[in-house]
C-alpha cells in the first residue's frame, strides 16, 4: 500500500472537500443556463437534477452578466427549493394573505405592474414602487435607499413591517414555519444540523433569489457577443444616445465584459421632491350636522395618492446630501417592469426619457448636478426607448412550489 504523508494527507482532503463544492454548484450553475435558456429555472427541474452530475456547461453564465458572488458557490438545490416554497408562501404573512411572489410577480419580471406602489396588508398602499429581483444576487446595497446588505438578512424587513407582511416578530413567525412538518423535514434537508432559525430562512430566500438571472439580450449580444445584427440601427442610435448626448450612462454603467447597467449609487432625480408639491384627492366628510372637513384621501383610502413623506436615502444615513436620493436602478427587462421611479409615478418609458430630456423636475434646488436638459428630438426620444427595449433578457418565468 502507497503511504502518504501528514502534508500530502491534507492537501487530499483540501482537494476532496474542493471537489464536493464543485459537485453542489456546478450542477446548480447547470440547470440555471442549459434548462432555462438564462432565465428562471423552475423548481420542479431543480429536484430533478443529479446533485452528483458535472456539465461543462455549467462554467457559463448569462451573456452579459459578471461572475455570481462566492457565497452562491455553497448554495445547494435542496435550500433552492426551500426558498421558493417560502418565496410563494402566503403562510409567511401575519394573515396567511401576502407571499413574496405578489408583490414581485414572475411574469412581471419579478416586479409589478399592477400598480404604482405596492399593496400590502389589508389593502394599504406602501410607499414605494416593487423593484425587480431579476439579478439582486449581484446587488451590494438593497431596496431604494439601500438599507441592507445582505440578502439574506433583507427577508426580514418585509416580513415584519406592519403595512407589509405585519409579522408581529421574528419568533412568532419562526414558531409558526416550525409547526410545519413539511417545513421541518425541508429545513433538516437544506440545513442539516441548523434547522429553522432567522438566518436559515433567510438563506433560503437569499438562495431562491441567487437563480433568478436574466442576461444575454440583444444588447448583450451585440455588445459583448459580436452579433452585429443583434441591433437594429435604431437601436444602435439609441445606444450612442445612452452612452453620449443623453449620458445615462454615468449612472447605468457598461464595463468591458459585463453590464447591470446601475452604479449603485444614489442621486436625486427629483422624483422625490416632486412629490411633496402634488396634492392628492381630497373628500368633505361631514363630521356633525353643519360641519364639513375636507381631508386628503392619503389619510382616508386604503389605497392613495402620493405618499409625501418619503425622503430617500436621507432616513438612512442623515445626511443633507442623501435627501430625496435613490439607488440606481438596474434597466435590464426594463419594458417589463413599468410603472417606473421609485414611486411608480411615471407610466411609459417614453415619459421617463421625456422627464430625463426636460431635465427632471427644475424646482428641486437639490437636483443632482448631473439631470439637465438633454435636448432630445423626437427621433433621438424614440430611439432611445427602443434600445432600452433591446435590454430585455431571456423570458424568465417562476414555477410555483405547491
Amino acid at each position: 500500500m502507497t503511504r502518504v504523508n501528514q502534508s500530502e494527507w491534507q492537501v487530499l482532503k483540501s482537494l476532496q472537500k474542493a471537489f464536493r463544492r464543485l459537485r453542489l454548484f456546478f450542477p446548480f450553475l447547470f440547470i440555471l443556463v442549459s434548462i432555462t435558456c438564462f432565465g428562471v429555472a423552475p423548481l420542479s427541474l431543480l429536484r430533478a437534477a443529479d446533485s452528483n452530475a458535472i456539465s461543462p456547461q455549467a462554467q457559463s453564465l448569462p451573456l452579459g452578466l459578471p461572475g455570481l458572488p462566492k457565497w452562491v458557490s455553497t448554495v445547494t438545490t435542496s435550500q433552492i427549493e426551500l426558498g421558493g416554497k417560502l418565496f410563494f408562501d402566503r403562510g409567511l404573512s401575519f394573515n396567511n394573505t401576502l407571499s413574496c411572489s405578489m408583490c414581485h410577480l414572475p411574469e412581471d419580471a419579478f416586479a409589478s405592474t399592477q400598480s404604482a406602489r405596492s399593496v400590502g396588508m389589508e389593502g394599504r398602499t406602501l410607499q414605494r414602487n416593487a423593484p425587480t429581483l431579476l439579478n439582486v444576487v449581484f446587488q451590494e446595497m438593497l431596496f431604494h435607499d439601500g438599507r441592507e446588505t445582505s440578502l439574506a438578512l433583507q427577508a426580514w424587513l418585509p416580513l415584519l413591517h406592519p403595512d407589509e407582511m405585519a409579522n408581529p416578530s421574528i419568533g412568532y413567525l419562526i414558531a409558526r414555519v416550525k409547526d410545519d412538518p413539511d417545513y421541518v423535514r425541508l429545513f433538516a434537508q437544506a440545513f442539516p444540523g441548523r434547522g429553522i432559525d432567522p438566518m436559515t430562512l433567510g438563506e433560503a430566500l437569499a438562495a431562491f433569489q441567487s437563480t433568478l438571472l436574466s442576461g444575454n439580450s440583444r444588447f448583450d449580444r451585440w455588445r459583448f457577443g459580436g452579433e452585429e445584427n443583434a441591433l437594429s440601427e435604431a437601436e444602435k442610435r439609441g445606444f450612442e444616445l445612452f452612452a453620449g448626448k443623453a449620458n445615462c450612462a454615468s449612472c447605468h454603467t457598461i464595463d468591458d465584459a459585463h453590464a447591470l447597467f446601475s452604479d449603485s449609487l444614489y442621486y436625486n432625480t427629483g422624483i422625490g421632491y416632486r412629490a411633496l408639491t402634488q396634492k392628492s384627492e381630497s373628500y368633505n366628510i361631514q363630521l356633525a350636522a353643519g360641519v364639513v372637513v375636507e381631508v386628503e384621501s392619503r389619510y382616508v383610502d386604503a389605497i392613495s395618492g402620493p405618499v409625501p413623506n418619503d425622503i430617500g436615502r436621507f432616513a438612512i444615513t442623515l445626511d443633507e446630501r442623501d435627501r430625496w436620493a435613490y439607488r440606481t436602478p438596474t434597466l435590464r427587462n426594463v419594458s417589463r417592469t413599468e410603472p417606473y421611479m421609485h414611486d411608480g409615478s411615471i407610466g411609459t418609458l417614453d415619459a421617463v426619457v421625456e422627464y430625463y430630456n426636460e431635465g427632471g423636475f427644475r424646482k428641486d434646488r437639490s437636483l443632482s448636478p448631473l439631470i439637465k436638459p438633454l435636448g432630445l428630438t423626437q427621433i433621438e426620444r424614440d430611439d432611445l426607448v427602443a434600445f432600452l427595449v433591446s435590454l430585455d433578457g431571456a423570458e424568465a418565468s417562476g414555477t410555483q412550489n405547491k
